[in-house]
């Protein structure tokens, strides 16, 4: 466990994520799950968290395995074709996390999923951070629309808002 990383995460603050996803921003990254749902039968979620405290923090547990952890609270795994997707962000760390459920992920390969993330990555270096989610969200979709297309209305089976941890 680096002195560093656990600085940084000390020093990260929700007002900054508040900062960077301010209402109307939040508003647009829904917006944008929504259209992109509109085109394929999957699931998005997209959750931001400024840092890790506590138990993640002191056990250095990786943006990975934070990512992981979300995707099962947040029951994303929970989807009748197994196609959810989790769009995580660890603000502290500057790093995006794709987990896909078995249903998508078995036919986009971890590359594929990678390249969407260090496209993000590095709009949110450049300081796009909305740009960069909502571009990451339309990826997402993208590849959701290409094998599990929209055949007529479905039920919404996980909510389309944002999550600020």
């Amino acid at each position: 466990m680096g002195i560093k990383r656990i600085g940084k995460h000390l020093v990260e603050h929700r007002w900054r994520v508040r900062r960077i996803f301010p209402k109307e921003v939040l508003a647009l990254i829904e917006q944008a799950i929504k259209a992109g749902e509109a085109t394929h039968s999957g699931q998005v979620r997209f959750v931001v968290e400024g840092a890790l405290d506590g138990a993640p923090l002191f056990h250095d547990q990786s943006p990975r395995d934070r990512a992981l952890d979300i995707f099962s609270q947040l029951r994303i795994w929970d989807t009748a074709h197994n196609n959810g997707v989790l769009i995580y962000l660890l603000l502290a760390d500057r790093d995006v996390e794709i987990i896909a459920d078995r249903g998508i992920d078995a036919k986009v390969n971890a590359a594929g999923w990678e390249k969407i993330c260090q496209s993000m990555e590095t709009d949110f270096r450049a300081g796009n951070f909305s740009g960069g989610v909502i571009r990451g969200i339309a990826a997402v979709s993208q590849q959701l629309a290409m094998y599990f297309p929209k055949q007529g209305p479905g039920p919404n089976e996980l909510p389309d808002e944002p999550v600020m941890i």
